[in-house]
């Protein structure tokens, strides 16, 4: 992303786009003038003022102030994925000095997860009640504020406490720089922009533990919180001076808070009770309470958003079919892809005896490759629609993936980071063209609430996949153990097993999800040029009417 000039989206396209476009801006209401200023107001200068379309995409190009807000929300947005993992590579050194087990110091990074779990939900309730400016602001001080609390803690408790406050600072970031790059792109060329920002997303997890590892080894794991903290400061500073607002917002909206403490108990819960399942067996209580709770605390929540004329999610988006699609396909890739992170380190370090530090690098190319084919899906939703580019992800991931089970104990080592290369490359064709085209598929003011339900089933689907596919893992190479004798010596031909099994079912996942995509990613959703246009008429059309 370019300014004014340099920027890559540009075309006779843009223009004619932006003219239909400019009666179609995420979160528009009826009463969008009691939000934002004419253009004629005093106040022209003041940064809490709502950037209109035109000042936002001028003559097919993205305009300096659009831009800056932009990189302002991209960054921090890449800070929150680049901390949730950074701390991997530093907990045995934390685990020492607080005297805790290797269980409690997970917690670290689980409650990340699952902190930014039970936001996710409240951010288009956020949106529609708050301006971008004071979302991002608080969001900055309370992200500073945890990493300052960490740096300094002096017991484990407050060490997650800041952890704690670290993931509310980031967790809404993510839905928020999506509608944002909404609010600003016109239909045409918004897979182009959520490439962008996708590349840099997907280059988060491959630095953070990495960076978090060097930094632990030059200067203690304070050291990660301290650069946290400053990076905070600075992230506070620009967007005070140089974040505007983008859509509308309305500040007499009202919380339902029985409908927050519901999503607070139901997704928090679920979450929970699916992480415990890597250290306490299904039938303990620390599992399988939580769970329950938390499914009857979605069950409620659901029946009270339906019932309700202003609910706190719109859930009424997933009437979509295009909507509903994506998200479903989304959802799929997340569960499998997520539980292969987890797996395969298990085979590279504990069956075939490599370091972590070989596991790393091993794994490395496929984050690389998945970020740049992030921008390059994007770029091909904008030209050839989203159908082919996502069954061509799709079937990509699922080649990847039954290639990946045809590992054995003699396998050549660098055969898996192959595998997972060519993963993560079906993976970058599959996730955002297909984000982008399900959000494009709703009425401009159902994005926000779209984001929201979206990156909802996207954290369930990745916190569920891990465990459950672990369960499967193990219950599998414990029966393979028994039948060929249960000795010591087929232990790792056993673990092998269950790993080979795990990566088939993770296929036939991939093979529902090209299945789905085939039948289910239409003509919907304007992933190109000439249906963006088409579908912004059908707006306007349904406007006058």
């Amino acid at each position: 992303m370019t300014t004014d000039g340099r920027n890559e989206f540009h075309g006779r396209d843009d223009i004619n786009d932006r003219d239909e476009y400019s009666t179609e801006q995420v979160g528009s209401t009826a009463n969008e003038t009691s939000a934002v200023e004419t253009p004629t107001s005093n106040n022209d200068r003041s940064a809490s003022r709502t950037l209109t379309s035109e000042e936002s995409y001028r003559d097919g190009h993205l305009t300096h102030t659009a831009f800056m807000s932009l990189a302002i929300l991209t960054f921090i947005t890449f800070i929150g994925n680049f901390t949730q993992l950074q701390l991997s590579s530093a907990l045995p050194s934390i685990v020492t000095e607080f005297h805790v087990s290797v269980t409690t110091g997970q917690w670290l990074t689980s409650v990340f997860q699952l902190v930014m779990g039970v936001m996710v939900p409240l951010t288009a309730f956020l949106t529609k009640r708050f301006s971008t400016r004071q979302i991002v602001i608080t969001s900055m001080v309370v992200f500073t504020i945890g990493s300052a609390l960490a740096w300094t803690a002096p017991t484990f408790l407050l060490l997650l406490a800041g952890r704690v406050l670290e993931a509310i600072g980031t967790g809404v970031m993510w839905p928020v720089l999506q509608i944002t790059v909404f609010s600003i792109y016109p239909l045409s060329r918004r897979g182009m922009a959520m490439g962008t920002v996708g590349l840099a997303m997907s280059v988060a997890p491959a630095l953070g533990p990495t960076l978090g590892g060097w930094q632990t080894d030059m200067g203690g794991w304070r050291s990660i919180f301290l650069t946290l903290t400053v990076i905070g400061v600075l992230s506070l500073a620009a967007s005070v001076l140089g974040l505007r607002n983008f859509g509308a917002h309305d500040p007499s909206v009202k919380a339902d808070f029985f409908s927050v403490m519901l999503s607070i108990f139901g997704f928090g819960g679920l979450m929970f009770g699916f992480t415990n399942i890597e250290a306490f067996p299904i039938t303990h209580p620390m599992t399988w309470l939580p769970m329950t709770i938390g499914v009857l605390g979605i069950i409620w929540f659901v029946t009270r958003q339906l019932r309700r004329d202003k609910p706190l999610l719109n859930l009424r988006v997933l009437k979509n079919h295009g909507f509903m699609i994506g998200t479903i396909i989304a959802s799929i890739a997340f569960f499998a892809f997520s539980s292969i992170m987890v797996i395969m380190p298990l085979y590279i370090q504990n069956d075939r005896g490599y370091s972590a530090t070989l596991s790393g690098l091993i794994m490395m190319p496929g984050a690389i490759g998945m970020a740049i084919t992030q921008f390059f899906g994007g770029k091909a939703l904008d030209k050839f629609g989203a159908r082919p580019v996502v069954i061509t992800g799709s079937v990509i991931l699922t080649l990847g993936t039954f290639a990946m089970s045809l590992i054995s104990m003699h396998s050549w080592i660098w055969w898996v980071s192959i595998c997972q290369f060519t993963r993560q490359i079906g993976m970058g064709f599959v996730l955002m063209p297909v984000t982008t085209w399900s959000l494009n598929c709703l009425d401009p003011e159902d994005v926000s609430a779209g984001s929201s339900v979206t990156n909802t089933a996207r954290q369930i689907a990745g916190a569920m996949g891990a465990p459950v596919l672990v369960i499967l893992m193990e219950t599998m190479a414990a029966a393979r153990k028994a039948a060929l004798g249960g000795g010591a010596d087929v232990a790792v031909a056993a673990s092998i097993f269950g790993i080979q099994w795990v990566l088939r079912i993770s296929g036939m996942l991939c093979i529902a999800m090209v299945l789905i995509a085939v039948f289910g990613v239409r003509g919907q959703g304007a992933g190109t040029a000439h249906g963006a246009l088409q579908r912004i008429r059908e707006v306007r059309v349904r406007a006058r009417h």
